[in-house]
């Protein structure tokens, strides 16, 4: 039997994806800091799901949870990275700049070492990030949440640089970077495209199963990826 670990399982993306997995016949260690909604997941499949509390903004309980996943499985096929924060704040409230850098890079960081060093060792894993799109760009409203996005893609890319100095080729590095996708992660008033939580995670996990090196949720916003790319930052700064 194949194992997984989806790190922000309690809700939204995390919690679908480790539902797929499941349903292809994974045993899946699922993660988060409400424990009530990991046990009301594992009571659907208690043979299956394997569930451990923790709050990624821990670096030391992090550590711990990994080890004991990683002791429970013996060997892991999969890490999925679901745990993110964002904050509209154009205040720059510092509370929120600074929670949402503990967990997109500080969190995000130690999970993908975490998971990296253990393929290493293994000698194959896939490493799944669920990113975004806002990667591409800043952005006045949200400032932190933008450029964590951006830390994310590029330490992925690094990572997928670094997986040439494994041997035979089987450790992949998986950079999802939705669009809208319904649910409490998505930012703003002005949303559009927004994707359904089903059509979002169906795309992802294709995509896993794939093991795809980036993809964009839905398809249709690789053409504002494209756009956004291209664009002037004086440009973007009268209309954004």
């Amino acid at each position: 039997m194949l194992n997984a670990i989806v790190f922000g399982a309690t809700s939204g993306i995390g919690k679908q994806l480790a539902a797929y997995l499941v349903a292809d016949g994974y045993r899946v260690g699922i993660t988060g800091r409400r424990l009530q909604l990991l046990n009301t997941i594992k009571a659907t499949k208690p043979s299956q799901y394997f569930v451990w509390e923790n709050d990624v903004q821990d670096i030391l309980n992090t550590e711990a949870v990994f080890k004991q996943i990683v002791d429970e499985f013996e060997s892991i096929s999969l890490v999925v990275h679901c745990s993110g924060i964002g904050y509209e704040n154009p205040e720059l409230d510092w509370h929120k700049e600074y929670n949402t850098i503990k967990t997109n890079v500080l969190g995000a960081t130690r999970i993908y070492d975490l998971a990296f060093n253990l393929f290493k060792k293994q000698g194959f894993g896939q490493l799944v990030s669920i990113s975004s799109i806002a990667s591409l760009r800043g952005n006045r409203f949200s400032p932190s949440y933008f450029a964590s996005k951006a830390y994310q893609v590029n330490y992925l890319e690094s990572l997928y640089f670094k997986s040439k100095e494994i041997v035979g080729g089987k450790v992949y590095i998986t950079d999802i970077r939705p669009g809208y996708v319904d649910t409490a992660m998505a930012l703003g008033n002005d949303i559009f495209w927004m994707a359904s939580l089903e059509k979002a995670s169906r795309q992802i996990y294709l995509a896993i199963k794939r093991k795809k090196r980036r993809v964009y949720i839905s398809k249709r916003w690789n053409f504002i990826a494209w756009i956004l790319k291209i664009v002037p930052s004086w440009l973007m700064k009268k209309v954004m």
